[in-house]
């Protein structure tokens, strides 16, 4: 066998599930983005999505306070943004003028949408059983708002330590899915 052993501590690199995100949240006043890549989904109809956000997150507070948020996803155009975001706190900084993003009214949540973004999706936390033990939010996707000039987006997925994948060529194969 030519494996070797793996350190526990870079598990998470071989399995973030997706793209990374940027959740924007509101509350007493202020906006903030943060970003966010572990999220899986949890049911289809209608969306539920997990996700993890530290307590130590700025974000978190509001997130818990306002029980509700924006799930957006970026392509590899907002790369700098993304690092950028995930490498300051919303305590002391305005992360949408520091970084050159837009909020937009979102129409069901007060947290804003990222016009940047190719797609965003309203959410209020559905769950929060998990909050106090592990900071594991459930959110119901209420509302999705998606670029229709965006076909195959390139999104960045988290590897750890600065490091990223982007999501390349799109293949298709035969599905009963609906």
């Amino acid at each position: 066998m030519t494996k070797r052993s793996l350190p526990l501590s870079k598990v998470y690199g071989l399995l973030e599930p997706g793209p990374v995100l940027l959740l924007t949240t509101a509350h007493k006043g202020c906006c903030n983005v943060m970003p966010l890549s572990w999220h899986s989904m949890m049911e289809f109809e209608p969306p539920l999505v997990g996700c993890v956000v530290s307590a130590n997150d700025f974000s978190f507070t509001a997130l818990k306070a306002t029980r509700q948020c924006v799930l957006n996803i970026p392509t590899l155009e907002l790369a700098e943004q993304v690092v950028a975001c995930g490498n300051s706190s919303g305590r002391s900084v305005d992360k949408f003028k520091t970084f050159g993003l837009t909020p937009v009214p979102a129409a069901l949540v007060e947290a804003p949408l990222v016009a940047e973004c190719f797609a965003s999706l309203e959410c209020r936390v559905a769950d929060t059983r998990l909050v106090n033990r592990y900071n594991f939010f459930v959110l119901e996707v209420l509302k999705a708002w998606v670029d229709p000039k965006c076909k195959d987006p390139r999104t960045l997925h988290h590897r750890g330590h600065g490091k990223f994948m982007v999501a390349g060529e799109t293949v298709q194969w035969p599905s009963k899915m609906k």
